[in-house]
């Protein structure tokens, strides 16, 4: 690498075996899962998070949008969750007797 006025080329080195100074995001995330506490939260997504896009995506049909556009996506989105949240509030209606 060099200047089109410059007689010697410069040198460009990276050392492999050195390990930057601050670790990656990646790698903190890991050692923040990887802990008890991290593990015990990650743990409370599968009974939380998880259910209800599987139910959006299964038994509602929402595989993927129909329409374009931020603003359009967005309202089908906020929709199929509408739909999901009221299902919920019938469904536990139906088991206060």
């Amino acid at each position: 690498m060099r200047k089109r006025h410059q007689q010697s080329a410069r040198q460009v080195q990276f050392n492999l075996t050195e390990k930057p100074a601050e670790r990656s995001y990646m790698e903190r995330m890991k050692d923040k899962i990887d802990s008890p506490m991290g593990r015990h939260i990650y743990s409370q997504r599968l009974g939380t998070v998880e259910p209800v896009f599987g139910n959006i995506e299964t038994n509602k049909g929402l595989k993927r949008f129909t329409l374009r556009g931020k603003q359009k996506v967005n309202a089908q989105w906020l929709m199929y969750c509408m739909v999901h949240n009221i299902e919920k509030i019938a469904t536990q209606g139906q088991y206060k007797h």
